[in-house]
């Protein structure tokens, strides 16, 4: 498509459809949580990555996000489960990112982390299995994900998460926020109403302090697992209404 040409001389680049989804996962989980809605994404002619977060710290987080958005060759639309949240409310400060979706995750205002946000509201029945390991790491127990992280999955998939989750330490999740993404740039959220890791009370908050696009799911607090189709079409709806000049 060839741009215009505007009165002064100058070209007017058309506009660009957003064809990048990058997906960034949560704690005591990996990449492979978006297992379900990569292939529904792809399928609609998304370009997909999903960022394998360290999770060593708020800033290797947002560093590992970076990279893979440096390797696009356009703007993307940016997604974040859970901690994953925080993570796209800081890396989407990146000039190629158009927008954010956020699914059952944590957004928190500048100046403040994960934690901080999370003790603003009555904390979920998923806090009490977390246990520390004795390196200062950070793990659910098998109960917590039974009962309270991903209670709608079935016992197989249950398995399979215990067994590949990726604990992470304390400190993580005290790292702050510098600049609040969603705070210039438009956002969607997915709430999970059966929450029982971040309380859904707390994901409607969050969603009307950003004045996000609010989609609410019968889920656990893994929707892109559970509610998979339901994820897909959220994030495939954001695109599209994400045209950038």
């Amino acid at each position: 498509m060839q741009p215009n040409i505007l009165s002064d001389g100058t070209a007017q680049q058309p506009a660009t459809a957003i064809k990048n989804i990058v997906l960034v996962h949560g704690a005591w989980a990996d990449a492979s949580c978006w297992a379900k809605v990569i292939p529904l994404l792809q399928a609609k002619g998304y370009y997909v990555s999903a960022v394998q977060n360290p999770l060593t710290s708020l800033a290797d987080d947002v560093a590992a996000t970076k990279r893979a958005l440096a390797l696009l060759d356009g703007p993307a639309l940016l997604v974040g489960h859970s901690w994953g949240g925080a993570v796209i409310t800081e890396a989407g400060n990146d000039p190629r990112v158009a927008g954010l979706v956020y699914v059952a995750a944590m957004a928190p205002e500048a100046g403040h982390s994960f934690l901080e946000t999370a003790e603003t509201a009555a904390l979920m029945p998923a806090n009490d299995e977390v246990r520390p390991d004795a390196f200062g790491y950070l793990s659910m127990t098998p109960k917590g994900f039974k009962e309270d992280f991903a209670q709608d999955l079935s016992a197989a998939e249950l398995e399979l998460m215990i067994a590949t989750q990726a604990p992470l330490p304390f400190t993580t999740l005290q790292g702050k926020i510098s600049q609040a993404a969603w705070e210039t740039k438009p956002s969607w959220y997915i709430v999970a109403s059966n929450d029982r890791t971040i309380n859904p009370d707390l994901q409607r908050t969050m969603a009307a302090r950003m004045h996000a696009s609010t989609t609410t799911v019968a889920s656990s607090h893994v929707p892109m697992l559970s509610q998979h189709e339901h994820v897909a079409a959220v994030i495939v709806e954001a695109a599209g209404k994400l045209v950038v000049a």
